[in-house]
Parts: structure tokens; sequence; C-alpha cells
């Protein structure tokens, strides 16, 4: 039973030993003198207090109509959920959550056996950085939604799908943590190789730059200015840092999967990819709506220079984590295979691919990154028992 004066408490709480009961004969119950006045007193201060809410404006405005509302600089009252205007925004929400889970709801026996037996250095060495990357990354985004993004929302259907997805980025850390944890890794050692490997930082670099950006408290979205590093920062989170980057990000684990290695954790990542999809797909059309309310469009030359740096910061961290190739999978693979999807978010903007003539060099990835339902019930619970297999694409 929940205790509610500490909930983390398990244990029941004891029952208090009963009282005997004192029998009193009845008597009428009289008001004194003090509480009369007291009711007399109050009575003209509530007829005052409902006389001027019927004066007061608020109780005459106008209802919330769906065209007043805005991605940003909206006119209708936020609190207010429907009419929608963006139905499809409360379509991610529900979505969202058919894709529920926890890390606890995998098996990890088998990766414990696999990175200290059948890994090899190399692969090691990938497994280790790939985490180290993705444990500050999904703190960085979490950040990015809830802090500089979520409040300058002026429609709640798109806010509350934020929320979700703020939601889900802790659960990312919270698995990443998990398998660190699980397979006995120094935490504190692989937490801070953000911090002290400058391949990983180059990127986390980046992310923070666009992050600040945008956490100004003088930032004015009615100033379009302001309007042009908002969108900007919008476009880098939505289709670089979760499109491309955490995209590609879980390809050197996946590879490792093809072969039956470190399969718990790729099956973990494999339901963040679903998150991670949906995030892409609900900042690109969030981003998509804003320049078409707004009248507003990225600069050419900043889109140019996005892509450039991304692509830079991409390819030193390729090289780093993999200094040595692992069975089917090389830095080369890896860079190619972030020019290819980077021209795949350009396309969903509207704008010219950054780099022409990509061609995918991980054809295996859009299969290997979907959940198959093979599993029996008690080797797993969230193929069979969760709703994520039954997820609406």
């Amino acid at each position: 039973m929940l205790n509610w004066d500490d909930p983390l408490q398990t244990q029941p709480r004891k029952p208090e030993p009963e009282k005997a009961v004192e029998t009193t004969p009845q008597t009428t119950t009289q008001v004194a003198p003090e509480q009369t006045q007291t009711q007399e007193t109050l009575e003209p201060v509530v007829q005052a207090m409902l006389s001027g809410m019927a004066d007061d404006d608020s109780s005459k405005l106008e209802p919330v109509r769906a065209e007043d509302k805005r991605v940003v600089n909206g006119l209708a009252d936020v609190n207010q959920l429907a009419p929608f205007k963006y139905p499809w925004a409360w379509n991610y929400f529900l979505n969202a959550n058919k894709n529920h889970w926890t890390p606890l709801d995998i098996n990890m026996a088998q990766d414990v056996q696999d990175y200290h037996h059948k890994l090899s250095d190399n692969e090691r060495h990938v497994y280790e950085n790939v985490l180290a990357y993705l444990t500050t990354s999904d703190i960085l985004a979490m950040r990015n939604v809830g802090l500089a993004v979520m409040e300058k929302m002026s429609a709640p259907e798109l806010q509350i799908y934020q929320a979700r997805q703020v939601y889900e980025e802790a659960l990312h850390t919270w698995t990443y943590q998990h398998c660190i944890e699980t397979i006995g890794l120094d935490q504190g050692e692989i937490y801070n190789r953000y911090r002290v490997v400058p391949e990983i930082y180059g990127k986390i670099k980046i992310a923070n730059r666009r992050l600040n950006s945008v956490l100004r408290s003088d930032m004015d979205l009615t100033n379009r200015d302001d309007l042009q590093e908002f969108l900007m920062a919008y476009i880098f989170f939505a289709a670089v840092f979760e499109g491309c980057w955490f995209f590609n990000g879980f390809s050197p684990i996946f590879a490792l999967q093809r072969r039956g290695l470190m399969k718990g954790t790729a099956e973990q990542l494999q339901y963040i990819m679903r998150d991670e999809v949906m995030h892409c797909g609900f900042g690109i059309r969030t981003v998509k709506q804003l320049m078409q309310e707004e009248n507003i469009s990225p600069d050419p030359e900043a889109l140019r220079h996005m892509w450039d740096e991304a692509e830079a910061a991409e390819k030193a961290y390729a090289q780093y984590i993999l200094r040595g190739p692992i069975l089917g999978y090389n830095a080369e693979d890896h860079l190619e295979q972030f020019r290819f999807i980077a021209n795949r978010r350009a396309r969903q903007l509207n704008v010219d691919e950054p780099f022409p003539g990509a061609q995918c060099a991980l054809p295996w990835l859009d299969e290997q990154s979907n959940i198959r339902k093979e599993k029996n019930f008690f080797e797993t619970r969230v193929t069979e028992y969760q709703t994520g297999g039954g997820l609406s694409w």
C-alpha cells in the first residue's frame, strides 16, 4: 500500500491501536455569538467579491478559435487544448504513448557475457564511447525541449507532445546509465569522457552553443532577428542533432547486434530509435509550420555552415570511435551514412540537399533498427506485452 507520508516507503504501515470511544449524552449544539458575528461580517465580503467577478473583463472573454492559434506569438488561450489547430501534434502524443517501455524490461545478462568475453578491444572502445556520447546528448536534448522550445510554443497541443518528449529524453538517459551500470563500467570515467575527449566534446559544444542562443531571457520572437535565431536553433536540433547525429549514433551498436553481440543494449536502442524518429518528424513538421505562419525561411549561408560544421564534427567523432574498424562497420561508412541521412532531412525541410550524391552506406540499417516480435513473453515483456510493437508510423 502506498504510504502517503513517504511514497518511496514500500513497507505497510502498522495499524494504530483502536482508541476507546467515550459515550456522552447528546446535547444541542449552540452557535457562539462570535461565530454568528463572523458570518455576518463575511457575507458582504463574499457579495462584493462575486460582484467584482461579474464586472471583471476576464468573465467576458471570447471563445477560443482554432484559427487564432500559432506555433509562436499566438493569440489563443495556451491553457485550452481544443479546438485543435494542429491535430497532427495530438496524434504524435497519442502515438508516442504506444512506445512505452523501461530498460528494466529487457534482459541484459548476455550483454555482460559478450562485453567481458566476446568483444574485441576495438569493439569495447566503440561500445563505451557511443554510450559516453549518448549519455550527455540526451540530457542536452531534454534541456533544449524543456527549457528553450516548449515555453515558446503558444498552442497546447504542441506543448503536450513536447512534455512527453522531455520524459522520453530522461528515459533514454536512464537507459544508457542502466547499460553502463549493468556492464560494470566505471560511471565517473564514462560520463566524463565528453569533457576530456575532444572528438566527443566537439559535438556537445556545437549543440550547447545552439541551445544557449535561444535560452536568453530577452529573446523576443516578434523580433525578426530573434525569430531567425530561434528558427535556426530549432532546425539544428530537429534535423541535425536528433535527425542525423542520434539516428546515426546507434548504428555501431546495431552493427554488433547483426553479429549476435550486445543484443540487450541494441534492443533498448531500437525503442529509443522509435522515439527519436518521432522527435525528428515532429520537430521538422513544427519548423515548417513556423516558417509558413511567420513568413520566414532559413538563411542559405547559415544552413550551409550548419551542415558543414555538423559533418566536420561527425567525421572527427567517427574517426575516434572507429579508430580500428570492426567487422562490417568502419568510419567511412559511418560518415557517408550521415551525409545520406542529412540529405533526407533537407528534403523533408524543402531545402537544398547539403551533400548531393551521398549514398546509403548501411542498407541494412532500416531493417536492423526495427523491432521484430519474435520473442516469447517470458524472455522479454516489451515485444509481446507492451504496445510498442504495434506502433503506427
